[in-house]
């Protein structure tokens, strides 16, 4: 998966893209942060709706924007409801969301049904890339007790413990990309992905 809120432009998407599949062979999911680029050399798109915007571009406008250049791009649309906790970071701020506050597991709740009912095939529920601690275990137990779509988990997790505390608390994928970007211990980066992968 590639993306991300902010600096995404139309040649570094389509390098970084090159780039991933000539290394690893694996498909790329891109995660886009609005309209402004696609890329042709990736396999599928995370078409996301940001559920707890205060904003309908990033409800819907945005995607109805984008939809066409999907179609002809060949890309496999992935339909995701996007859910902003506390603390939100810049992707909180740029998206207008109304933050799910760490402690209201009702409207993480409802959220992520809303998602699954308008028939989205994933759930997010997104603390922020950088932000200064994950979602909630106990958050992301109750929103997985409710649904049966996967949920991925991300935003603050940079430890062994926080990848394994999401992880047994239900979360189907769970995503590091800020800690990924900045570490530069290959023995930690390892640890945290088997954390997140379980036994």
């Amino acid at each position: 998966m590639i993306g991300g809120s902010t600096g995404v432009t139309q040649e570094n998407l389509d390098a970084t893209a090159v780039a991933i599949k000539k290394a690893t062979g694996l498909p790329i999911i891109f995660f886009p942060g609005g309209p402004q680029a696609l890329s042709a050399h990736c396999d599928a798109i995370f078409f996301m709706s940001m559920i707890n915007s205060t904003d309908l571009n990033y409800v819907m406008k945005a995607q109805i924007h984008t939809s066409l250049a999907v179609k002809k791009l060949g890309i496999e649309p992935i339909s995701m409801g996007y859910i902003v906790v506390e603390p939100g970071m810049k992707v909180g701020e740029v998206g207008k969301a109304d933050l799910v506050k760490r402690d209201d597991l009702k409207k993480a709740m409802s959220c992520a049904l809303a998602s699954e009912y308008l028939g989205m095939s994933f759930v997010y529920l997104e603390a922020g890339s950088g932000a200064d601690r994950p979602v909630p275990p106990e958050m992301i137990k109750a929103v997985k007790g409710i649904l049966s779509v996967p949920l991925i988990v991300g935003g603050g997790i940079r430890s062994p413990e926080a990848a394994k505390a999401a992880r047994e608390a239900g979360a189907d994928m769970i995503v590091t990309g800020t800690f990924l970007e900045r570490c530069n211990d290959n023995g930690l980066l390892n640890q945290v992905v088997k954390a997140s992968k379980g036994p």
